[in-house]
């Protein structure tokens, strides 16, 4: 079977929260990178509001098989009541990285 890599992402307001994931998804060994991007902006509406937050986003690099486990992870360690936990489908990547993806999960 072919492995389906993905990037499970989410945002947190919060550096102790991406610190928490991030560790614990790398040192679990379901993700093998895990990428933080500073000062996004966010808006949406939150409670009937319109939020404006500054957030970072996170970006897991991992297979599709470790989806249900990190969102477990994440719901857990997140400090939102309702946390962004989505996937995006790596239709095509250098070999080389991949396999070092997959060698690092495994």
């Amino acid at each position: 079977m072919v492995k389906k890599y993905i990037i499970v992402q989410t945002h947190t307001n919060k550096k102790q929260i991406y610190e928490n994931i991030s560790k614990s998804l790398v040192e679990k060994k379901m993700a093998a990178c895990v990428n933080i991007y500073p000062a996004v902006l966010s808006i949406y509406r939150y409670n009937s509001e319109v939020v404006e937050d500054n957030e970072y986003l996170i970006h897991v690099k991992t297979t599709s098989d470790k989806f249900t486990e990190i969102r477990k992870v994440i719901e857990r360690l997140h400090n939102y009541e309702t946390p962004e936990i989505i996937s995006l489908e790596i239709s095509e990547g250098n070999e080389k990285y991949l396999k070092w993806l997959q060698n690092e999960i495994d």
